[in-house]
């Protein structure tokens, strides 16, 4: 991500300047388009499953100015993982509160997933144009994909990290007793500032890239499959 060119260029490594510019384009495609989709995505279910707290607060929108959170853009920004401004959920309007939260925090995973699909499908769909267009134009486009749906895949995983505030620790709370889940949520800010110290040490690269690859492997296969069946690969 962009902190590997910036530690390049400090150390007197070159910089590509073409895949430099995709990367900061498909970054701000995520950050203006996706995360807003992905914070759409938990206020839908959660409407869906009995909670209209987004909808009257106005936060059931693809509105990019409701949902980035300067912080989490930074870090999506710098590592290609970060967060936005949460939608307002009330676990109390669920049927089942626990199981409520569980399914409407993996809805927001879930669309960047589907979102590296949609990428990962308009770019197989670029080379099977090969030869129609200009190949420096193909190349090009092709880093933007390969970037955006990499930084789709790497918040999916990212996300579900089971430490508050991300999505993954509302699937943990959904299998802790209510006790042990207000202590695990009672040092939430402590836990975000932690989590950002470790991040900017890169500790947590080498887990993050090993459960992308396999997240990028299962999606590309998927994308591949329609492209298989019309013996075009």
């Amino acid at each position: 991500m962009l902190i590997h060119a910036i530690r390049s260029f400090v150390q007197g490594g070159g910089v590509d300047v073409w895949s430099l510019v995709m990367q900061v384009l498909a970054t701000l495609f995520v950050l203006f388009f996706v995360l807003p989709l992905h914070e759409y995505a938990h206020g839908y279910v959660a409407y869906r499953l009995g909670d209209p707290t987004a909808k009257n607060q106005g936060r059931l929108t693809l509105n990019p100015i409701a949902s980035i959170d300067p912080v989490g853009a930074l870090g999506i920004l710098l590592f290609g993982i970060g967060w936005a401004k949460p939608v307002p959920v009330n676990p109390l309007n669920f049927k089942d509160p626990k199981k409520g939260m569980a399914i409407t925090a993996l809805a927001g995973p879930v669309s960047n997933v589907l979102a590296g699909l949609a990428g990962a499908l308009l770019l197989n769909i670029l080379l099977c144009l090969q030869g129609l267009i200009p190949t420096q134009a193909l190349v090009i486009l092709s880093v933007f994909f390969y970037y955006y749906i990499s930084i789709n895949l790497m918040l999916a995983v990212f996300n579900l990290l089971p430490v508050p505030p991300l999505d993954g620790s509302r699937l943990v709370a959904a299998f802790l007793p209510d006790r042990a889940m207000y202590r695990y949520y009672r040092y939430e800010r402590v836990l975000v500032t932690v989590l950002f110290l470790i991040l900017l040490s890169g500790f947590l690269d080498p887990l993050l890239s090993f459960l992308q690859g396999h997240l990028w492997n299962a999606v590309m296969w998927l994308a591949d499959l329609p492209f298989r069946a019309l013996g075009l690969f």
